[in-house]
């Protein structure tokens, strides 16, 4: 499930959203109303959550707008104003819930959980199919009441598959409900989850194909009672076997993951408390001035904006004095127009005794929340001292490692269909020359192509200690992602190994600005084939703030657009030194010399003639991206 947070508390967006994400929510968040806006009519949310007090745009006008251009999105208003007037606006406008800050936080989500099933076709609490047992409030899993250990995307992966059983999901639409907004994975990243989540439902005794495949069309749970079953049991229970001799599965779950949230809760707090003491200091300088003035409009509403925040972030962190006095001051000045001395005189009481609060507030006690998996690195070398470094780097970085002692372990291991998790990368160390036969090495070496064939999205990393560029070319050749020296320092190649992760399956994010909206509609469906994420826009006035929220890594505008053409937006980009070296295409019904000239002179970096083949706009989108990251490297 897919939740759009706009809030403009920095620290209430953090642990609110490390809540969700420990409930296997995927949350994108935006500090101000019209980026709300933004956020909500280009993507595809589930459920979204709205601050009222927000910049720009409050929550309630933004709630109104969402309604009135008719997005049906349930909608969650958060807000400091605990008054019946407030609620009554708030549903008025089209929301579907209220939660008053400071809130609990398991409430909050339980309330979540209510409206994403008031909005299902399946309302019922806990999701069952046949077996198989999926409780939203716990994030457990059973086959036949057998635990199921799932890693975040196999358990969102699942949850979808169960929230609308009866619909084939798309890879497409799989990417736009598992992944935020700033993530854009390539097709073959569903395709792995897909298949890792089978071998776990087939390991608790699911049949093969309790999810299906619709050739061309996408994935869905098959009817209990219509799988295919497992006719040979014995041949299960000698791969289970097979499996628990070869490595040991480690668990999915930290066994710390109360202390490490909490030290999340305290670190969060150690990064905002100079900004609550630096809020506070206005605030008292504010009070003051307040003395002896009988009106000060002004004045008093900044006073109302920093109590208001100061509310839902003292309660965030379970400071229950602080925000009571703070809830004093937020009355005194909600409820005394205007201010007189002897109020003003009580709030720099208030706000002294506050102050002391948060001196004295060193650290924060809370209930913790499940921690995220680690993702899994398969390291496959025999060399004791090697292995031991390159696993204590990874555990540095938060990786948690298997090792594979020789290719044959490795194989065996990847071939069962029993195997628990996937491996998100690969490192292969090549035997030193000097201490290993050659036979090793050539072995090594043949079994990349075919590790490459099985796994096609499996980044390989191969460290060799023979660098010259005939053994880079037979990496390469064969299907290495990555090769580095073996001298390398194991952080360094940890790190190396981090980048390529952080890189992998992502796909180009394209924007294309142009007038013609059924030249939108069609382009995303064109370009589909190559696997880039697609942002269209038809309104130029709305540029700048679409820009900002997809950061596209190609752009590609007309040229005759009303109010704002293609030319002007081509300088308002390169005008800017974060988007000096974007890539801009031209494509346009406008075929002369001129024309192209002046685009090329703006800063065009290609120009395009419609009408267009999907092929050749696909191979120039390439080809400038290709020279971006040529450079970039």
């Amino acid at each position: 499930m897919k939740i759009l947070v706009v809030e403009d508390d920095e620290s209430l967006i953090a642990i609110l959203t490390k809540s969700l994400v420990a409930h296997q929510y995927i949350v994108d968040t935006v500090k101000d109303g019209e980026m709300g806006w933004t956020y909500g009519s280009t993507f595809e949310y589930d459920l979204m959550v709205l601050d009222i007090m927000l910049p720009k745009l409050d929550g309630i006008s933004l709630c109104q707008r969402f309604r009135a251009e008719g997005y049906t999105t349930p909608i969650l208003l958060l807000t400091a104003q605990d008054t019946s007037t407030t609620k009554v606006k708030g549903l008025d406008a089209g929301a579907d819930d209220y939660v008053v800050k400071p809130f609990d936080g398991l409430e909050l989500i339980a309330r979540i959980r209510a409206l994403l099933r008031r909005s299902s076709v399946n309302p019922f609490p806990i999701l069952t199919w046949g077996d198989l047992l999926l409780n939203p409030s716990t994030c457990e899993v059973t086959y036949n009441d057998q635990p199921l250990i799932l890693t975040t995307k196999e358990y969102r992966l699942l949850e979808l598959l169960l929230w609308d059983s009866q619909h084939v999901f798309s890879t497409n639409e799989i990417l736009d409900r598992l992944w935020s907004s700033e993530e854009f994975p390539a097709e073959a990243t569903v395709r792995s989850h897909i298949r890792r989540l089978r071998h776990k439902l087939v390991a608790a005794g699911a049949p093969v194909d309790f999810i299906a495949t619709v050739n061309g069309r996408g994935y869905y749970l098959k009817a209990p009672g219509q799988e295919t079953k497992l006719r040979d049991n014995s041949s299960v229970e000698i791969l289970k076997a097979t499996h628990s001799t070869i490595l040991e599965t480690v668990s999915d779950r930290y066994p710390q993951q109360q202390a490490q949230y909490l030290a999340f809760l305290n670190e969060t707090w150690v990064a905002h408390r100079p900004k609550i003491f630096k809020q506070l200091t206005v605030l008292s300088q504010a009070v003051k001035d307040l003395q002896g003035n009988s009106v000060h409009p002004q004045l008093q509403a900044e006073t109302q904006q920093i109590t208001h925040k100061l509310v839902g972030t003292l309660g965030t962190f379970g400071l229950t004095k602080a925000m009571q006095i703070v809830r004093q001051l937020e009355h005194l000045l909600n409820h005394h127009e205007p201010l007189r001395s002897q109020h003003a005189a009580l709030m720099e009481t208030l706000v002294s005794c506050l102050q002391q609060e948060i001196q004295n507030t060193t650290s924060i006690q809370k209930l913790q929340l499940p921690a995220e998996q680690s993702p899994l690195l398969l390291i496959v070398d025999q060399d004791p001292s090697l292995t031991h470094s390159l696993v204590t780097a990874a555990t540095s970085y938060g990786l948690r490692t298997e090792i594979a002692p020789t290719i044959e372990v490795a194989k065996a291991w990847l071939a069962s269909e029993l195997i628990t998790e996937f491996p998100l990368a690969i490192l292969l160390p090549i035997p030193l020359v000097s201490s290993q036969p050659p036979t090793q090495i050539t072995d090594l070496l043949e079994w990349l192509p075919t590790l490459r064939e099985h796994h096609p999205e499996l980044p390989i990393v191969v460290m060799g200690d023979r660098a010259d560029l005939a053994d880079r070319l037979e990496v390469v050749r064969r299907g290495g992602k990555l090769f580095l020296e073996r001298s390398i320092a194991p952080e360094q190649a940890i790190t190396a190994v981090m980048q390529l992760l952080n890189s992998a399956d992502i796909a180009a994010k394209v924007m294309i600005v142009d007038d013609d909206q059924d030249w939108l509609r069609t382009l995303p469906k064109l370009l589909n084939p190559w696997g880039f994420k697609v942002t269209t826009l038809a309104d130029p006035q709305q540029f700048w703030t679409v820009l900002q929220a997809v950061m596209p890594d190609v752009l590609v505008l007309d040229v005759n657009m009303p109010q704002i053409n293609g030319f002007e937006l081509c300088q308002i980009v390169r005008s800017d030194p974060r988007w000096r070296r974007l890539p801009v295409l031209f494509l346009s019904v406008l075929t002369d010399a001129k024309t192209q000239n002046q685009a090329f002179n703006v800063g065009a970096d290609d120009y395009l003639c419609k009408p267009v083949s999907a092929v050749d706009l696909a191979n120039r989108i390439l080809n400038r991206l290709q020279r971006v990251r040529s450079w970039a490297s």
